[in-house]
Formats: structure tokens, C-alpha cells, sequence
């Protein structure tokens, strides 16, 4: 059983599963389930889905692992950068889920890495062991696993104090006029798709940072540092500043003049402090094969 408890600091006066979908990456189908299994509570009263929630109001959520799903090791190959007793640094390729889901069987990170790996963190249950941060499955690029539940607690904290730094590569459509900047909104989930995620008016903050790396006809190479840790944040504040990734099929262009299998965004830097020794870990990994011959293709500025 999984507990979340949310503080109503913002965007009150609203129905709970409306204020939830908005504030969390819960849908509000997901929210009514569990309002109608009792595991829904506000204030340390259980509630339906229609109860407003006021300023200062207290949301419980205890969220079932499905513990009948069964989990099992599986022999894929990946890219194992760094290891030690506590943590692995993971350079995940494009294309591969970090964790299983509706439809995505057992072709995940996580079963590789049960296949791959002794230990990893309980804390997030039996469907993502040692997860404390994940990638879209067409996004590459490195992230952090924890072995045991002490560095899963220290690095989700590190994530938490924005002290955990996760910085990106992305190729942008168009040519990005500033050669620095911050872009601050909302994230929410877009109210025509639910499966999308969009800026608003309200939701979660979002804060992301961005610098020019490159600068190429029609095209710009942008390095992305995220202060904060939603859903497709940067997938989505590309497409907010009339920029969005190329190759992105869900918030990029429909016209898209390259074959690829997915937008050409890559996690090229990691820096952490590790949980055991505190001594400061940086990782880097070279963009991906495919990322690189795009870039070839193009005339610079």
C-alpha cells in the first residue's frame, strides 16, 4: 500500500477528482476508483469524487500495488554506465518503458534491470522496484536506480530539493530567438486527450531552464535543465514556446521532414550526490547514434 498525502496550497474551490487530475499525474477516471473503493480520503474523512476542496484542506490517497502483477527478469540488453551497492546509472535507449503499464508486457527497464541487477528499492512496490525518476519510452538517455531503500529515500529527497540535476539534449523545430532562458507555467493534463499533458491556467508548477546550444537552418540544438520533475515537462514547454521537439508525434509537428522513431530528446548529464559517500557523482553519456546523424544532415548558422 502506497500513502500520498497532498496539502491544498493552490487552486482550491474545486471538485476533488478535477483538483487531483490537475495537481497529479492521476487521471480522474483513476481517482473515481478509488473514491469507490474507500481509499479516497479529505481532511481523515473517506469522500466521493463531486467534494470540494478548500485552502488548507488535507487529501489522503492509498494507492493498492497490484501485487498479483508478476514481475519477472527478463534478458534485454542495456547500457549499465555505473554501479556500486546502493545506486546504478542506467543510459536507457530510445524506445524502451521504464516500467510496466497497460499494454506494455514485459519488454521493460524494469524487467531488465531485475535480470541485470541483486538488489533494487522496494519502495515503489512491486511494478517499479528502484525507480526514483523516470524517462518517456521514446526519450533516451541516463537516469539513477536505487539497490536498497536508503539511497531511494536519499536521491528521491536530492529530486525533491531540486539538488539532483538532470540535463537534456533536444532538437528543436525552428530557430529559438533568445540564446538563454526560463520557461515557467502550469502542467496539466490536456483536457481533449487525457493521455497528454498540456499547459494551463492551473495545475503543477513546471520550471525548466534552456541555452542554445547550436544553431542550424530551421533547427536549433538546445540544452534543457529541469528544475522540476513532470510529465513530459520539456516535451511540453517546447511546443509552449512555438519550438517543439522534432520527431515528438504527440506534441511536435504532423509534418515531420525526418524518419525517426521518436523525438530526439536525450538525457546527456546526470549530477547527484551519492547517498553513501556524499561525495558529488556526474555522468555523461554521447547522444545516440540516430540524434547524430540528423544533426550531420543539417547546415549550420
Amino acid at each position: 500500500m502506497e500513502t500520498k498525502i497532498i496539502k491544498v496550497q493552490n487552486n482550491a474551490d474545486k471538485r476533488i477528482d478535477l483538483f487531483l487530475s490537475e495537481n497529479t499525474d492521476y487521471s480522474r477516471s483513476f481517482i473515481k476508483k478509488l473514491a469507490d473503493s474507500g481509499a479516497l480520503f479529505l481532511n481523515g474523512k473517506p469522500c466521493k469524487c463531486n467534494k470540494t476542496v478548500k485552502l488548507n484542506d488535507e487529501i489522503t490517497l492509498n494507492i493498492k500495488e497490484n501485487t498479483t502483477l508478476d514481475v519477472k527478469p527478463v534478458n534485454i540488453d542495456i547500457d549499465i554506465v555505473y554501479q556500486d551497492e546502493d545506486l546504478a546509472v542506467i543510459n536507457k535507449p530510445q524506445g524502451l518503458v521504464v516500467h510496466s503499464g497497460n499494454g506494455t508486457g514485459e519488454n521493460t527497464l524494469v524487467n531488465a534491470l531485475l535480470y541485470h541487477l541483486d538488489n533494487l528499492s522496494g519502495i515503489n512496490g512491486v511494478i517499479r522496484p528502484g525507480i526514483v525518476h523516470r524517462i518517456d519510452k521514446n526519450t533516451s538517455g541516463l537516469l539513477v536506480v536505487a539497490k536498497n531503500d536508503k539511497s531511494h529515500i536519499a536521491l528521491a529527497k536530492q529530486l525533491e530539493n531540486k539538488t539532483c540535476r538532470r540535463i537534456y539534449y533536444a532538437l528543436l523545430e525552428g530557430e529559438v530567438k533568445s540564446d538563454c532562458g526560463r520557461i515557467e507555467t502550469f502542467i496539466t493534463r490536456n483536457q481533449k486527450d487525457r493521455t497528454k499533458m498540456a499547459v494551463g491556467k492551473t495545475g503543477r508548477k513546471a520550471i525548466t531552464d534552456y541555452k542554445v546550444i547550436k544553431r542550424f537552418e530551421n533547427y536549433t540544438l538546445c540544452e534543457f535543465s529541469l528544475l522540476t520533475g513532470r510529465t513530459h515537462q520539456i516535451r511540453v514547454h517546447a511546443k509552449y514556446i512555438g519550438h517543439p521537439v522534432v520527431g515528438d508525434a504527440e506534441y511536435g509537428f504532423k509534418n515531420q521532414k525526418f524518419k525517426l522513431n521518436g523525438q530526439l530528446l536525450h538525457a546527456k548529464k546526470l549530477i547527484f550526490i551519492h547517498p553513501t559517500t556524499n561525495k558529488q557523482c556526474e555522468f555523461e553519456c554521447e547522444l545516440p547514434t540516430y540524434f547524430t546523424e540528423v544533426l550531420k544532415k543539417l547546415k549550420e548558422k
